[in-house]
């Protein structure tokens, strides 16, 4: 309860995340115009207990752009928080932090490690 003060209760805080998380992808694909943004993807959102934070993580399929993907993604906080905050039916939208997160890259290290049986012969 102490978390949504101010919100209405209208959300509990996984539903926020999962809106924030929906809302960011969304507006990647239709706001920005940033070519470099078009395989990033945001995985995961993580609200403080306040809300006035959110830890966003993303993720891109072309893991050779990710030095790109990071600088064109965190170069929206401000705006996508803005975007945030008239799409959300909430009295503060909290601060974005991005934060890279590995997942797909992981995956398809452990799927290329499955695949191939002939690199434990070597």
């Amino acid at each position: 309860m102490a978390g949504q003060q101010g919100r209405g209760n209208k959300f509990s805080k996984l539903k926020y995340e999962e809106r924030v998380r929906d809302e960011i992808n969304l507006a990647l694909r239709r706001e920005f115009a940033d070519s470099r943004l078009m395989n990033v993807s945001v995985t995961h959102v993580e609200l403080t207990q306040d809300y006035s934070h959110a830890k966003v993580y993303w993720d891109t399929f072309d893991v050779s752009k990710r030095g790109d993907a990071k600088e064109a993604i965190e170069s929206t906080a401000g705006r996508m928080r803005k975007l945030l905050s008239g799409k959300m039916d909430v009295r503060h939208t909290p601060e974005i932090h991005f934060i890279y997160n590995s997942q797909f890259e992981d995956a398809n290290k452990i799927d290329r490690l499955l695949q191939d049986p002939s690199d434990d012969e070597k």
